[in-house]
């Protein structure tokens, strides 16, 4: 109970700049904390989400190009809100259905499920380990000098952001980059990872509060089929 409770105040410590909602204003992120997940390889439960996936997002697209499916176009927009040029770096949901056609990444059972998630609801969706966190998850325009973790030719790199883009951080760095772009090597989800933060982003434009709620609640409900034991927590953040 005391690790729960100390969990759940971890979360609700999370936070997203006012910078942020000013850039757009009908951003809003659903937070998942997942405590006591099971981790493990791909299964066939993860595939079998990720088929599913690829089919529903296969007959979404009918034959149309990523880019012209709303929910990414939107993102794209988002994007070139602070600076970013979308053709080169994309959203996390359209770099993943981009690979649709060719298949799906399995990864993992955690990262299967939260890909599978991301697809089917065409939003970005990232996990990170709440144990590789040094203070709370903030949203924020970056300045520029904040250090991202990742790697580079297979060797461990350090970047810093562009200012004024929008990333995610704690109180040691980066943990996301260009809102939902790439994620740090510091706080991946590995083979050891029991506590997890699942950010869900959207935007009203084409996502409502109801189908980003629905989509978090889907995520437990996979998440659970494996860790049946696990607690979930979640919270909605808004302007």
């Amino acid at each position: 109970m005391e690790a729960q409770l100390r969990g759940v105040e971890w979360l609700n410590s999370a936070s997203v700049e006012s910078s942020v909602f000013q850039l757009r204003p009908d951003y809003r992120a659903f937070l998942v904390l997942a405590e006591g997940l099971v981790p493990g390889e791909s299964d066939a439960v993860s595939g079998q989400l990720l088929a599913d996936a690829e089919l529903k997002v296969a007959n979404e697209l009918d034959g149309r190009r990523p880019e012209e499916l709303d929910e990414l176009a939107a993102w794209r927009e988002a994007y070139r809100a602070f600076g970013a040029k979308p053709q080169r770096t994309r959203s996390s949901v359209e770099a993943l259905v981009r690979r649709v056609d060719g298949g799906l990444p399995r990864i993992d059972r955690i990262t299967d499920t939260y890909n599978a998630i991301s697809v089917a609801h065409l939003l970005p969706l990232g996990g990170e380990d709440v144990d590789k966190y040094v203070g709370p998850a903030q949203l924020v325009r970056a300045t520029g000098e904040e250090e991202f973790e990742t790697a580079a030719e297979g060797q461990p790199a350090v970047e810093h952001p562009k200012a004024g883009e929008v990333v995610w951080k704690d109180d040691v760095g980066v943990t996301c980059r260009r809102w939902n772009w790439r994620q740090s090597t510091r706080t991946h989800i590995g083979d050891r990872t029991v506590r997890a933060l699942f950010i869900l982003d959207g935007l009203l434009d084409v996502t409502s509060e109801s189908d980003l709620i629905a989509a978090g609640e889907e995520l437990q409900a996979a998440l659970a089929g494996f860790s049946p034991e696990a607690q979930f927590s979640s919270r909605l953040l808004a302007p």
